[in-house]
């Protein structure tokens, strides 16, 4: 806010109300309430335009800023590029494009191949019309169904949405695109409601998959598409024995595996992508929140050789290519601040940082669990942590929305951001979220506790 003066402010914020459509927001509030803007971040911390400071529980609203804010190392590498050759066509190649593909697979054994994007969802896209085209050209057309489970979410695209299984989200924006088929989620927590109780959850729960592939016949399907470890669906961490009964599944049908790290990648879970805590070898990962850490727009939809080769060149079929263009991948800003949030996450340990910091903050709200009955569950990766609300411990009845939302409202009053499932999944809408940048102290994750700690007090006195 330097050299800002009140009526400066005051005139951004009405500009702000009277011109700019928010993402995720209700406006009718804004009629009588002023829009929050964000002037500035340092670390882990923003102010608004009121000067109130704030802790970013949750990496820039979208679990997006893995390395803070205020990085100039990243703000000097976008600008250098972006004065010697700021964007050409991804037809062509680029210096940070090379390099930073070459590192990136550097730290994905079995995989070769990067595209380029701009959006989580437009990476997601570029995989599902690879599947496609797989099948017209290698099935005649018929393995073209691609599979998603329920909670997970990999878009806001129509398409996207086809594939996504928070029905809030997806309300009101039908007719989807066909052949998107639903599989069950995988949190053990409410195995109960499946009918799955017992030993061996996590094989079980991988087994209805392979009970939809049976009905939909294995011979029509060319994907499943699976979050590692599902976000904004409720933080599931998968279930022992899961990811190892899934890949058996895909190999016994000839089913392509796409991971979803748009949230999890680039360190968010302890390790570079969520899907190498479990031995996951897949033919698709595609991954941009944390990519850049929000200094740059990019995604990238990474396949393995494999898929590759089913593009090669054929002179006797003039569609024999994927012949697909994202406008704003070929913008050099994106790799080349890629490039510096790597190196920063490499020199700074921050892969070690967030395992130690992951666990601490687990056992911290451990702690709060012994505390308030309100939590039926924590879990989590990393830091990237959830914590479930419940009415009651035993019946497992979840809380409702409001009051989950009003925990928020009463951390955020404190100058704590956390975030919640909100408007996803009907009925619940009621974990707390936590994605506090992979830099955070003991001290950050000790204010972000105190402020849960008190706000659960008071929302359920």
């Amino acid at each position: 806010m330097d050299n800002m003066t009140p009526n400066d402010m005051t005139a951004i914020v009405e500009a702000d109300r009277a011109h700019v459509w928010h993402h995720l927001l209700p406006h009718k509030p804004l009629e009588t309430n002023d829009p929050r803007i964000i002037v500035e971040g340092k670390g882990m911390r923003v102010w608004d335009q009121k000067g109130k400071e704030h802790l970013d529980a949750v990496s820039g609203g979208v679990w997006t800023v893995n390395v803070g804010y205020g990085r100039v190392e990243i703000a000097d590498a976008v600008r250098d590029q972006l004065v010697k050759m700021n964007y050409f066509a991804q037809s062509a190649g680029s210096i940070p494009g090379s390099r930073f593909a070459e590192r990136l697979i550097s730290k994905m054994p079995g995989l070769t191949r990067v595209f380029y994007a701009n959006s989580g969802s437009e990476a997601n896209e570029k995989a599902f019309k690879m599947v496609r085209q797989i099948s017209a050209r290698h099935h005649g057309g018929k393995k073209h169904k691609i599979l998603f489970r329920h909670r997970d979410y990999h878009g806001t695209t129509i398409t996207t949405l086809s594939a996504g299984g928070q029905e809030h989200r997806n309300a009101q924006y039908g007719p989807y695109t066909p052949g998107f088929v639903s599989v069950p989620h995988c949190l053990e927590y409410r195995a109960h409601e499946q009918g799955l109780e017992g030993d061996d959850y996590g094989v079980k729960a991988a087994d209805a998959i392979e009970e939809v592939i049976l009905r939909e016949g294995p011979d029509t399907i060319g994907a499943l598409c699976l979050e590692p470890i599902t976000a904004g669906g409720g933080v599931i961490v998968p279930p022992k024995g899961y990811w190892e009964r899934v890949q058996e599944i895909c190999a016994k049908y000839d089913i392509l595996l796409h991971i979803d790290e748009v949230v999890c990648g680039v360190g968010r879970t302890g390790t570079w992508f969520g899907y190498q805590h479990y031995g996951v070898k897949p033919d698709f990962v595609t991954m941009a929140k944390g990519v850049a850490s929000g200094y740059a727009a990019i995604s990238c939809c990474v396949t393995s050789e494999r898929v590759f080769e089913m593009f090669k060149d054929d002179p006797n079929d003039p569609l024999h290519y994927f012949r697909d263009i994202s406008t704003f991948g070929g913008c050099a800003a994106g790799p080349a601040a890629a490039l510096a949030n790597m190196t920063i996450i490499e020199d700074e340990g921050l892969l070690e940082n967030t395992t130690a910091m992951g666990d601490y903050m687990l056992d911290q709200l451990s702690a709060l669990q012994d505390k308030h009955a309100v939590i039926g569950q924590v879990r989590g990766k990393g830091l990237f942590l959830g914590a479930e609300l419940v009415q009651d411990r035993t019946t497992k009845a979840p809380a409702d929305e409001k009051h989950v939302q009003a925990v928020v409202a009463d951390c955020m009053q404190q100058g704590t951001i956390i975030g919640a499932t909100n408007r996803s999944i009907p009925g619940y809408n009621n974990t707390l979220c936590f994605s506090p940048a992979l830099i955070a102290t003991k001290d950050d994750i000790d204010e972000i506790i105190a402020s849960v700690d008190g706000a659960l007090g008071r929302v359920f006195a």
